[in-house]
């Protein structure tokens, strides 16, 4: 691929899935998948429009938009919308190639997308992000339908930009439809949605838990990253099922609970009326029991910890930040964001679980698998437009737990299946969630001849 431009973040996602299928037994049993990998790595479509839009002062202002539409072998497109000024090909395609094989695993019939605009909301009043917005969707509306793409949230775009570009769409098209999802409860959203990938990743993380002998969540250490939505519900959950959350972060640093400290409900919610008005983690108020580290992320300053969980961006763990949490007796890892660790970071994880092999291995599950509760619920909203029906936020969220049963389940099975491991050596779940992800796809895009 040398004569096309470098695309970093791609290629470390590309590369990842590749060398977990290399070092499974996978190619040797069904070498024609190396032909379908070179596949389904291209994407069956890119759009990349111009957004042009007014601010308050009567300037005009104009953005990239885009939107990969990367598979829809097993159902229409589905994954989020990124408004951030870090947002160009490489990482929308990095995300929507995770999103394809993280939907896969749901069990849902979704296929792969994602999209957004280098559009920094961050200091933008209500009027100008509601004028981009319908900017935006004039121009994707094109593109998108309930039966052909359906994008949702992520960075910078939550239940406001949703309405916005819900109505815009509802206007240019003149149709109501489930095309996003993380809508309004009164106008076709999904209870629990807003909770989901938080609260997935905790569900997650109780069977890998329980699966090790290590018990539930009372207890324990937890530190987590982070401090928008994933991270909150996450937080809240962990807290109560009887965990200790001991640090949150934003893009600016770090906040570390001092000595006994830990976070309350009570902070939590404070913090997220903070990240609701887009302020900075340094307006909360109780900073007298937590530290504030400027420029940090937790990993190094939260000392012993029994669970990490990245929940903020991409590579937020780096390889000397992995070590220091195998030295500080960390003993899971599993990702909110997606490809929270960097590749090296894995690497680490990789090698303390197969060198020590059962009770005192550290165990590391990637994004697609563990964060997958936002989308699978995504899916259930999906669902309860096409019924016109809504859900009791008990079901959604006994249906959630399920999924991340049965990904976690699947993830294990496909690890042992396929990957060779020593006696009581934990399962890899990055190769176990990867090749379960890629065998359905592939299986579907063989089933329609979109590969032989």
């Amino acid at each position: 691929m040398s004569h096309l431009p470098s695309e970093p973040e791609f290629e470390q996602a590309y590369k990842e899935l590749a060398a977990t299928l290399e070092d499974s037994t996978l190619f040797q049993e069904h070498p024609e998948y190396r032909t379908a990998l070179k596949v389904v790595s291209i994407p069956e479509r890119i759009i990349q429009f111009r957004v042009v839009w007014e601010d308050d002062k009567g300037n005009l202002q104009v953005n990239r938009g885009y939107r990969v539409q990367y598979n829809s072998a097993l159902g229409p497109y589905k994954g989020g919308l990124r408004f951030h000024p870090s947002v160009n090909l490489s990482i929308l395609k990095f995300l929507g190639f995770e999103q394809i094989f993280k939907n896969a695993l749901t069990g849902l019939s979704m296929g792969g997308g994602k999209g957004g605009a280098d559009f920094d909301p961050k200091g933008k009043s209500d009027s100008e992000i509601r004028r981009f917005c319908e900017a935006f969707m004039r121009r994707l509306c094109q593109h998108i339908g309930a039966e052909t793409d359906v994008p949702a949230g992520d960075i910078g775009v939550g239940g406001r930009e949703v309405g916005y570009l819900f109505g815009a769409y509802r206007k240019e098209r003149n149709k109501w439809e489930g095309v996003l999802t993380g809508k309004g409860l009164a106008w076709g959203g999904s209870l629990i949605r807003p909770e989901a990938t938080g609260y997935g990743l905790i569900y997650y993380v109780e069977h890998m838990l329980a699966h090790a002998g290590k018990g539930s969540f009372k207890g324990k250490r937890v530190a987590i990253s982070g401090s928008g939505n994933v991270a909150q519900y996450a937080a809240l959950k962990a807290i109560e099922l009887g965990a200790t959350v001991v640090s949150l972060s934003d893009s600016k640093g770090a906040l570390i609970a001092d000595g006994e400290a830990y976070f309350t409900p009570e902070h939590i919610n404070e913090i997220a009326a903070i990240k609701l008005d887009r302020k900075p983690l340094t307006e909360f108020n109780a900073k007298s029991q937590f530290k504030y580290i400027e420029g940090a992320r937790p990993w190094v300053h939260v000392g012993k910890v029994d669970i990490a969980l990245p929940c903020a961006t991409q590579n937020e763990v780096s390889k000397d930040e992995a070590e220091t949490l195998v030295k500080n007796g960390a003993l899971f890892v599993a990702e909110g964001s997606n490809m929270g660790c960097t590749q090296e970071a894995i690497d680490v994880f990789e090698a303390v679980r197969k060198e020590k092999g059962g009770a005192e291995a550290i165990w590391y599950a990637p994004g697609k698998a563990s964060n997958a509760g936002g989308v699978a619920v995504s899916g259930l909203e999906m669902a309860q437009n096409s019924s016109r029906l809504s859900w009791t936020r008990e079901e959604v969220d006994e249906r959630l737990k399920q999924i991340m049963k049965n990904i976690f389940d699947q993830s294990l099975g496909t690890a042992k299946k396929y990957v060779k491991a020593k006696d009581g050596e934990l399962p890899s779940l990055v190769a176990g969630g990867n090749i379960a992800g890629f065998l359905k796809v592939v299986q579907a895009m063989h089933d329609q001849g979109d590969w032989w």
